[in-house]
Parts: C-alpha cells; structure tokens; sequence
C-alpha cells in the first residue's frame, strides 16, 4: 500500500504520553495495535525494513484507526529505541534460549516491556494485553512464561533498569567505538543518552517564524525553526494545509543559510528528496534545479512543492551521467549517508546499518562530490552535507576530495553566522551538530557541513 508523505507525519509524529514525560494513565488501546506493533518490529528487525516501510506494508498497522496507529508506533519506537536494555532484561529473566518456535516470542516480550517499563501504559495492562498478544498469535503454550516475566519485571523492572548502562546496550559496538574515536567517551555517551530521548517536531516557515511559533504554540529555535513539543498531529495544525510550512529538523537548516545570499542565483540541489532543502533554498530566492535518482523520491519533492506552493526544475537522473544545461552558482550535496545523526528521530536504523554499508555509502559520496565540481562554476560553492556522525561520512570526504581537487578551497564558516551554535564549528571551519546540542531546547540532528569554493579557470 501507497503511503504519502503526509500521512506517515499524521500518525508517526504522535507522542503518546511516556513515563520519561506524563504521570501514569489507564490504557485505552486495543490489541489490535500491540499487534501491529509486534508485526512492525519484527519486520525491522527479520525483513531489515525500515520503519517507513514497516508501516506502510504491515497489514495490521495499515488498518487500524488512527490513533491507535499512534499508539502502535509510539510502542514500536520505543521498543527499537530500548532494544539493548529490553533484550538484556529478557536475558536476565530467561537465561536459557527459547525454543526455535518460540522465538515470535521475545518480540512479544519487547512489545510488552516497552510499555511496561517505558511508557505511561498502566503496569497491569502492560501485564495483562501482554499475554493476551502471545494467545493472539498463537504462542498459547508460552502464555505462562510471557506472563512470569512481565510480573517479575513489574516488581524489579525499575531496580533493573538503574543498574544498566543504557548507553552501551542501546548502541552497537562498533558503532560506539566510532563515537569514542571520534568525540571521546564522554560525548559518546551524551549522543547515546540523546537517542533515547523522544525528539521535538520542527516546523521551517516560508516567512516570519516568530509569528509563526506565536501563532502555533512553539518555540523559536535557531532563529529560524519552530520547536513543537506536544504535536500530535502536525498536519491538522494552522498554515499546513495553506503550505506556510514543512517539517524539517532545525540543524537541517543550517546548510542552506550558511550560502549567504543566493537571490536569483542559480543553484542544484543533488539527492533532492524528499524536498526540505529544496524549499529552503527557494524560500531564499535560489532558481533551483533539484535533482534525484529515485523517481518515486522526486515525486515526493513535487508534492511538497506542489503543497507550498514553490515551483523548482525537477530532473531524475544518475548524476554520474547527467550534465546540466548550464553551470550553476551553487551546487548542495545532501549525500546518502547512514544517517547515524537521526537516529534519535529513526530508532530503525540502529539495527539496519553496518560497518560494511559505510565502507559503500563514502564511494556514493566521493562520486556525488566529483560530479558536483564539474556542475559548478569558478567562483561558485559547494556545500556537502551529511546527516552521519561518522567521520567516514564527512570530513575523511572533504579531506579526499580536496585532495585531487585543488582548484577548490575551504571557506572556513565563522562564529558570526553560527549564533548561539558557535561549539559545533570545527577546528578547519567545517560544521559538526551533534544530537546533544541544545539539549535543554530538546536538541537537535547530527549533521556534518563542508563549504567549498571553486577557484578561478
């Protein structure tokens, strides 16, 4: 089944209340969601699909209503986002392997704890609905056990989970030690501790956002985004029908307003989709060329054009052998990535990515980056951008790309045009957020910005 864009924001950026956020309330949901959640997480982590895939081809979760719909996301989030900590607790209360057949029912276990343990969901309902789901698929022999541990961990969950290092179970190892090599373990632990957090929604106006954080409730962010943190519904918000403004993270941002002034410049944005940085770079004034391989992505840029009404050219190619008609002023490469900087906003990817994916991610990127030199002219920028906290994914690129590109030259980014933001500059003037950044505001994505100027012929 077809799911647009504007859909998924309907149901998946529902908060329903956590313990980390809300006082405890009686549970209203169905089975019929726990279900589906169930159905979604193992298809995460079976099928290797992600989440937007999950959803959107899981029959169960298909058919609910919507708000249950919320409810099985918000448990298929968390039970992602806790797998660690869920699957250490489960070890610890059934130390022997289950059977081949019983394996559906450590997901049944994860669904269960995660609301149990890390949500708002009342414990005897976490209880009970729990070994209703492994009567209702068909694990009845195992209704006993799945029982045994939910009231265990009721009674010791929470002394449990006081004794975990949260930080370690949640992440993978080898993803750690890219972090600890990278930032050192102290902001390792600070980026794991931010993942485990549910994420704000940030709105990017077309004009005026303090009117538009006035008008709808927010907080203005970065001088430039609206922070919502009870959304539960963004499409039923003022202004989204009227396309005053789209979704985007507010680090997401950053790129498009470090070029400066791109009025009536000419600008390409590769691997347009699905359209964020496009929009922002028209809303700049940038005439923009957008540009992407996947023919179902671009739609989805021309969707989100159509619904704010902003008109880009649209053209779907492989850039190794496309050539535009002219040469540009600007080209931004928002590069495929592991996408290791949202994964607060995308809990999936934790069990999806691999070292070996990174290895083939950065020969996607140093080919993007050879095919953007050539579309741009001398004098003109180039802005790469990865939304990765892999070094691999950022400044290894820029350093080999520089490397057999020596017409092109760093254009260091200042502290001026980073207000309140000046600790994510580095020491050779690129841009590295990380998700602990304005932790106290709800933080923000990890991105990665190089810009670069192209010399004179």
């Amino acid at each position: 089944m077809k799911t647009t864009e504007h859909a998924l924001l309907k149901f998946e950026t529902q908060r329903p209340m956590s313990k980390q956020n809300s006082t405890e309330m009686p549970d209203i949901r169905t089975i019929a969601a726990r279900r589906a959640a169930f159905e979604v997480i193992r298809s995460v982590i079976i099928r290797h699909r992600s989440l937007g895939e999950a959803f959107g081809s899981t029959p169960e979760y298909v058919s609910l209503s919507v708000p249950d719909r919320g409810f099985a996301a918000f448990i298929a989030r968390m039970a992602l986002r806790r797998l660690g900590q869920i699957d250490a607790l489960i070890n610890h209360c059934v130390p022997d392997a289950l059977p081949r057949k019983a394996r559906p029912v450590r997901d049944v276990l994860r669904v269960g704890i995660a609301q149990l343990l890390f949500s708002a969901t009342a414990p005897h309902a976490a209880v009970s609905t729990t070994v209703d789901l492994c009567r209702n698929i068909e694990q009845v022999p195992f209704a006993k056990l799945v029982n045994a541990v939910m009231r265990r961990l009721q009674r010791e969950g929470e002394d449990l989970l006081t004794a975990q290092d949260a930080a370690r179970l949640n992440t993978p190892e080898w993803l750690w030690e890219s972090w600890v090599a990278a930032y050192g373990e102290e902001t390792a632990r600070a980026i794991a501790a931010a993942h485990l957090e549910t994420p704000p929604v940030d709105l990017t106006p077309k004009s005026d956002p303090e009117k538009w954080a006035k008008t709808l409730g927010g907080s203005l962010v970065l001088g430039g985004s609206v922070r919502m943190t009870e959304t539960s519904d963004v499409t039923a918000l003022e202004g989204f029908a009227e396309g005053e403004w789209w979704v985007q993270d507010a680090a997401a941002r950053l790129p498009v307003t470090l070029l400066g002034d791109i009025q009536g410049k000419d600008v390409i944005d590769l691997c347009a989709a699905p359209g964020g940085k496009t929009m922002e770079l028209l809303a700049h004034g940038g005439n923009v060329t957008a540009v992407d391989i996947s023919k179902r992505r671009l739609e989805r840029v021309a969707d989100n054009l159509g619904r704010v009404s902003y008109k880009a050219e649209l053209v779907c190619a492989d850039v190794r052998k496309w050539k535009p008609d002219a040469l540009a002023d600007v080209v931004l490469v928002d590069a495929p990535c592991s996408s290791t900087g949202t994964m607060r906003r995308h809990p999936d990817l934790i069990h999806l990515k691999t070292p070996e994916d990174i290895l083939k991610l950065a020969v996607v990127q140093d080919n993007l980056l050879d095919a953007a030199a050539a579309f741009l002219k001398p004098g003109g920028t180039l802005m790469f951008v990865t939304c990765s906290l892999l070094a691999e994914e950022g400044p290894e690129r820029i350093i080999a790309f520089l490397a057999n590109n020596p017409s092109f030259t760093r254009k260091p980014i200042t502290t001026n045009e980073m207000p309140g933001l000046s600790d994510a500059i580095t020491l050779k003037g690129d841009v590295r957020t990380l998700p602990h950044f304005l932790r106290d505001q709800g933080g923000m994505d990890g991105f990665f910005i190089a810009r670069l100027v192209k010399g004179a012929a």
